[in-house]
């Protein structure tokens, strides 16, 4: 009997052990090379299903607040104008489900605007402030999830404990040719290119 229980002992000891290595290891965000994203290096953020689109950028549009939305480019070709991440633990590399500011430019960071009640949709902007992770800055947080083989952004800051917030994956909303970033429940699947 005595060995039997010793067994089982050694048994859950394993099992413990390895479910605490499993949840501790962290998985970087990976580019289209399989390198890791870097924090503060320009990365383009590429659709993965062609023929609808290209890369990632900003457009003016006289309906708004804020000066500039954040858009899918209309041509194939083009890949956008280049992003930085900025993680909010600061961390060299970028993890996988890790709440992180995206800039275009030190002034045209990522920020979940106030809700459009025209076109009933949560736009993506860039009026957006970086750092300073709490209940002023939530609405700047966004996270990079894996989805199936590639990647998909999604809102849902996590650097508010008391904060009521709204999760969802970020997709895109056709409006007057505009391929515009909002929240969806059909996330735009996309790749990350390190730009020289």
């Amino acid at each position: 009997m005595s060995s039997l229980l010793y067994i089982f002992l050694l048994l859950a000891v394993f099992i413990s052990h390895r479910g605490v290595t499993t949840e501790a290891a962290v998985e970087p965000v990976k580019d289209i090379n399989g390198k890791s994203l870097l924090t503060g290096v320009n990365y383009y953020i590429l659709p993965v299903i062609r023929g609808r689109g290209g890369g990632l950028t900003m457009s003016n549009l006289k309906t708004e607040t804020c000066p500039t939305s954040v858009i899918q480019d209309q041509f194939e070709v083009s890949q956008g104008l280049p992003v930085k991440f900025s993680p909010y633990d600061k961390s060299r590399t970028i993890p996988v489900s890790t709440d992180v500011n995206i800039k275009f430019s030190p002034t045209s960071i990522w920020e979940l605007a106030n809700f459009d009640e025209t076109t009933k949709q949560w736009f993506i902007s860039t009026c957006g402030v970086e750092g300073n992770p709490g209940q002023k800055t939530v609405d700047n947080w966004f996270k990079i999830d894996k989805f199936e083989k590639d990647y998909k952004i999604r809102f849902c800051p996590t650097v508010c404990n008391f904060c009521k917030v709204i999760c969802r994956d970020v997709g895109v909303f056709v409006q007057d040719g505009k391929r515009r970033l909002a929240l969806s429940d059909v996330p735009l699947k996309v790749m990350f290119k390190r730009a020289y």
